[in-house]
């Protein structure tokens, strides 16, 4: 059994920990400074919680003492203190930051490191990177790879079109940053919530634009083999320009922290989400101009015998598919490692990477039977 510390004990989190242990396969430690949170956690037999501040590095190291590996759920702004415990530790670790600035560091300690050191295990970055990785494969030349990721409400009720499912601090934080990209063969920084595009899928109108961090370590691993490459996340037409007002000519986007105070205040969060995936690549095949696509939305699902929402499902998944990858030694053991280096078949095979793959309306059946049970 090996022993995992996860720290964070917010949604994310405490889903880790009751996949994980649900397994028989893993003894999980919750983490968290927040009595609070840590009262929400599940009590299992292979559950353990402890109260401790991520930014105690002394405590936080020996805390990592005899573990096999540490996942971060934290917030993005302590995800680098986690990581730097860890090397000093000397134990695998994960992560689900979309911070650019974490994943830098993450890799400067991968250069020394006696263990894994694998960042970004979540659905963007993350799951993106493999699905993206795994058409670029399928290409002789490639030359235009785009990535699209939505976690959206099911139902908008609001100008935004939108409910609070994810960190709303690590959502204003991917509208405000540059967003890495590549443009005719050229590494580029290009503007967030700019680039405006309009989509349909399955007969519902979306509209995307930039936001920092979905590529992940994509751009540094196809720089000089793709024209174009950009991510984009995916909202209900409006979003964007409601967004714009507040950040940039209400200038909130240089008070984060007041911008997420209000959110919170006003927008309802809510169990009934939908995370959309689409995906699209363009280049040579046999001498032709050829397009492959990936487009899949994941709808709540039940894992574990509870019911999750899609965001949950799609981010807590990954993360511990990666893992259950690295103990199989399918992972390199050493270093830092990229997630476009895993596989997609490998991935969906898995016993957690599974709910990727999961039909979505037998996934909404059986969240609707969970409740009408409940």
């Amino acid at each position: 059994m090996k022993n995992i510390l996860v720290a964070g004990a917010g949604h994310i989190g405490a889903m880790i920990a009751e996949l994980l242990a649900s397994t028989g396969d893993y003894r999980v430690t919750v983490v968290d400074q927040s009595e609070t949170a840590l009262a929400a956690v599940p009590r299992r037999p292979n559950i353990d919680t402890l109260a401790l501040s991520v930014t105690d590095r002394a405590r936080l190291v020996a805390a990592m003492q005899g573990r096999y590996a540490v996942i971060s759920a934290a917030p993005y702004s302590v995800t680098a203190a986690i990581a730097e415990a860890a090397h000093a530790a000397g134990i695998h670790y994960l992560d689900l930051t979309e911070d650019v600035a974490t994943t830098r560091t993450v890799k400067e300690l991968a250069q020394s490191a006696t263990h894994a050191l694998i960042p970004q295990c979540g659905l963007a970055p993350g799951f993106i990177s493999i699905v993206g990785m795994d058409l670029v494969r399928r290409f002789e030349k490639l030359d235009t790879l785009r990535l699209r990721v939505g976690a959206l409400p099911q139902f908008p009720s609001n100008a935004l079109g939108y409910n609070l499912t994810w960190s709303t601090a690590g959502v204003i934080n991917e509208y405000l940053q540059p967003c890495e990209a590549i443009l005719a063969g050229k590494r580029s920084n290009v503007p967030p919530l700019e680039e405006l595009e309009h989509f349909a899928l399955d007969g519902v109108q979306y509209e995307a634009f930039n936001t920092s961090g979905g590529l992940g370590t994509l751009c540094e691993t196809l720089d000089g083999k793709v024209r174009n490459l950009n991510y984009r996340t995916i909202r209900y037409p409006g979003h964007r320009d409601a967004m714009k007002l507040l950040l940039q000519d209400l200038r909130l986007g240089e008070r984060p922290a007041v911008l997420a105070d209000v959110l919170e205040y006003a927008i309802p969060g809510t169990r009934q989400d939908v995370v959309v995936i689409f995906v699209t690549a363009t280049g040579l095949r046999a001498g032709r101009v050829w397009q492959e696509s990936y487009a899949h939305s994941v709808y709540p699902q039940v894992l574990a015998g509870k019911e999750w929402t899609a965001i949950q499902t799609t981010t807590a998944s990954s993360v511990c598919a990666v893992l259950d990858l690295l103990v199989a030694g399918r992972l390199p053991q050493k270093g830092f490692v990229r997630q476009e280096d895993i596989r997609l078949d490998e991935f969906l095979a898995n016993r957690f990477g599974r709910a990727y793959a999961t039909d979505a309306a037998a996934g909404k059946a059986a969240a609707v039977a969970m409740r009408a049970a409940s």
